[in-house]
């Protein structure tokens, strides 16, 4: 098949690029690119959230925000405070997946305990069949046409929970099968998204920030392990330039109030102003593209403005 031609090129059937960010749990999509999409929707640009799970099995991480009832009715306050942060970062829509969390256990590896498999709660993204779970995200793509798809990197070693590393295998399989006509007949017309990027936090950014602390005569809350932990700065391509969108992020951390103390100085110990110049960017690894595009990008839309039709 062979998609319509990207907005901008001639007979394309609109005018807006359209992007899709899959993340598993809310709050995910405030600390992972939020300015980011901040950004491109004030440029026109229609964003879709796709949130994978409830975050049921959430702690409460905020004091104040541990009340009476809270904890009974989590899943239904963390997606309120979803909703809240998406409207304040600007996506125009949030489609749930409709996983539970499958939690995070206390093993070395997720998947592999001291004991032998760890067992998943029943219902939970983690658990969930591998083609369910990629049919149901094949079906928001197809009816989505995104020309940009963020997922989270194939390599998760600094941070291995279930539901992240299940964005991974669902975002990809669902990438690679939305545009197959033989795959998932029901889902809807195949759609080929052009461009997929994996979402990362640089060590770059968290030097950047611990040096800003220092600067600022304050105790940075980035310790030795932070440094020591697996990075995947070289795998970098594509640098979005952010600063003016920081607040949106800050602002959308903070709806989340059940998982987000404001106090904590790992998010909010240097000023806004001061953590937005020190490291003004997001940061993606290009994982693959349909049309030609430069490396280092500054753009996730590079090559398809104004490109031709993509080939599906």
């Amino acid at each position: 098949m062979t998609n319509p031609p990207p907005p901008g090129a001639p007979g394309g059937a609109d005018d807006a690029l359209r992007l899709l960010t899959v993340h598993a749990h809310p709050d995910d999509e405030s600390s992972k690119g939020a300015a980011t999409v901040a950004r491109y929707v004030d440029e026109g640009v229609r964003a879709v959230l796709v949130c994978c799970t409830g975050g049921e099995e959430g702690d409460i991480l905020n004091p104040a925000a541990d009340l009476p009832g809270v904890r009974e009715r989590l899943a239904e306050v963390r997606r309120a405070e979803l909703d809240r942060a998406a409207a304040i970062i600007g996506y125009h829509e949030v489609v749930w997946l409709g996983y539970r969390d499958s939690g995070y256990p206390e093993a070395p590896d997720v998947h592999d305990g001291p004991t032998g498999p760890v067992e998943l709660p029943a219902g939970s993204f983690g658990a969930a069949p591998l083609d369910e779970a990629t049919e149901r995200l094949v079906t928001i793509l197809r009816a989505e046409r995104p020309h940009v798809v963020v997922i989270y990197p194939d390599d998760q070693q600094g941070y291995r929970h279930p539901d992240h590393l299940r964005v991974h295998d669902v975002g990809q399989a669902a990438f690679e099968a939305a545009g197959d006509p033989g795959a998932f007949p029901a889902a809807g017309p195949p759609w080929r998204p052009p461009k997929l990027y994996y979402s990362l936090w640089a060590k770059a950014r968290i030097l950047a920030l611990h040096e800003a602390f220092g600067e600022q005569g304050m105790e940075s809350p980035y310790q030795e392990w932070w440094f020591e932990r697996p990075w995947q700065d070289e795998r970098i391509t594509t640098r979005i330039e952010v600063a003016k969108w920081y607040d949106r992020r800050c602002d959308a951390l903070l709806a989340h109030a059940t998982q987000v103390d404001p106090t904590e100085p790992f998010w909010f110990g240097l000023p806004r102003e001061v953590a937005a110049e020190a490291y003004p960017w997001e940061d993606y690894i290009l994982a693959r593209s349909d049309v030609a595009t430069a490396l280092p990008e500054d753009d996730l839309f590079a090559g398809l403005r104004d490109a031709p039709p993509v080939a599906g």
